[in-house]
């Protein structure tokens, strides 16, 4: 998954909420830290606030637009001035969801992820993660390889058990040092399995030989919907 992605290395968690989870908190590694997220995002929405739950972590919201995208000005005016570091949060993290599940599955293109990454990284060093559950079929579907679409993230969640279609797990990628760390918070989190060579082996079936077909699927579905 690391080489697919063109990271340094990986990490096999139990759930995508797992993976976003565990992301974030390496990110945010000090209580009071602030992402910026979209508003109908699956980490913001569907993630029964863990982030702040269980990390101190301050979510600042920003509107997402129809095609799963949030305006860049907008990005721009909710990361935090370190001049006002005694009153507010400090931001250290921009999320983006790639597809975009509250949209209908849209697609986040590589030039406004590379946008996205070039904003975070000229911005007092914030990190990018991806929230990348279908971001195999993002890149099928936009002809764009995946270790080129999350090019510009330290960190991307996949899920391997929905387009792909393996029973359960995910995986998140980053840099060797980003790993480690992640390491102990799944531990932290009940993530660590003795059985994981058992799902891995399924999860490596899936990636090998779904990944192939997933154009196939396209079609198929975009034919099922024009049906309906």
């Amino acid at each position: 998954m690391a080489a697919l992605t063109g990271k340094e290395a990986a990490l096999f968690v139990p759930s995508g909420t797992m993976a976003n989870l565990v992301s974030v908190l390496v990110h945010c590694d000090a209580r009071g830290s602030e992402v910026i997220l979209g508003d109908d995002s699956h980490i913001h929405l569907y993630e029964n606030g863990g982030i702040a739950t269980v990390g101190g972590v301050h979510p600042s919201p920003v509107r997402s637009n129809p095609d799963g995208t949030m305006d860049i000005d907008r990005i721009v005016a909710a990361i935090r001035s370190p001049d006002g570091v005694i009153y507010y949060p400090t931001t250290r993290l921009i999320c983006l969801e790639n597809t975009h599940v509250n949209s209908g599955g849209r697609c986040l293109s590589v030039e406004y992820t590379d946008r996205v990454g070039e904003i975070a990284s000229w911005s007092r060093g914030l990190k990018l993660h991806i929230d990348g559950a279908r971001i195999f079929n993002a890149s099928v579907a936009l002809g764009v390889p995946v270790d080129r679409l999350v090019k510009a993230a330290d960190s991307v969640s996949v899920c391997l058990s929905k387009g792909l279609g393996a029973p359960v797990g995910s995986v998140i990628v980053g840099s060797k040092a980003f790993i480690d760390k992640a390491k102990f918070l799944r531990k932290t989190l009940g993530g660590g399995m003795r059985q994981v060579g058992v799902l891995c082996a399924a999860a490596h079936v899936a990636v090998r030989d779904t990944v192939g077909k997933l154009a196939d699927d396209h079609r198929r579905a975009k034919a099922f919907a024009g049906v309906l």
